[in-house]
């Protein structure tokens, strides 16, 4: 009974550490594209100054797994729980390194004259940002149905960066000098299509966690 009750008290600490290295990746996410919109190469800093915490959490938690692992012999789902954050937490750190790169961006781009005003990035951030949020939702509540539901939204990423894609490519040809700035704005896209991806990947170890079902490249 001792074991057990350390196997839960272990198990909601694994769950409040992911829930808080996906908040801290998720404003880090926010507070990149608000420094690249608006402008603000202060905002821009502070991204990057916050990796630190978020690498150590990442750390702090896969000391936890490990720990939880060969101390409390978790079985069934509950094991399928640790392994699903320890899969979960360097996606997370990977997402927050996407972000850092986007405020290295905004650092560069915020001393040039500004390229266009921004309409399809900002949109298709915030869809990442509300899928990143919603699929941390869906693993904290063991809510598969809820997972696969953020899976079908990452379409409206990819809809999206192809736009964005397409427009800059034409603005380069048609304006060579604006071709190093839209050249950085298509790593902007290229960093947030990818975190659709990573989005994707927590929601399949949702799947998994709960359902025992392995559901990765079965789209």
């Amino acid at each position: 009974m001792e074991l057990h009750r350390l196997l839960d008290r272990d198990l909601e600490m694994l769950r409040d550490r992911v829930l808080l290295l996906g908040g801290e990746t998720e404003t880090a996410l926010q507070k990149a594209m608000y420094a690249l919109i608006e402008r603000d190469t202060v905002t821009a800093r502070e991204v990057l100054d916050g990796d630190d915490e978020i690498d150590r959490l990442e750390v702090e938690i896969d000391r936890l797994c490990v720990d939880t692992i060969a101390l409390r012999q978790p079985a069934a789902r509950d094991l399928r729980f640790v392994i699903s954050v320890a899969k979960i937490t360097p996606i997370l750190e990977r997402i927050a390194d996407h972000a850092c790169n986007i405020a290295r961006v905004a650092v560069d781009l915020n001393d040039e004259p500004q390229l266009k005003p921004y309409v399809d990035l900002p949109r298709m951030a915030e869809f990442a940002s509300g899928m990143l949020r919603a699929a941390l939702d869906a693993f904290t509540s063991g809510d598969a149905a809820a997972a696969r539901a953020v899976i079908e939204r990452d379409d409206q990423i990819d809809q999206l960066y192809n736009r964005i894609f397409r427009d800059l490519i034409e603005m380069m040809v048609s304006n060579p000098t604006t071709t190093t700035r839209a050249a950085r704005l298509l790593f902007v896209t290229k960093h947030i299509e990818r975190i659709g991806d990573y989005v994707t990947d927590i929601c399949e170890l949702t799947v998994y966690m709960t359902e025992a079902a392995f559901i990765k490249h079965s789209n």
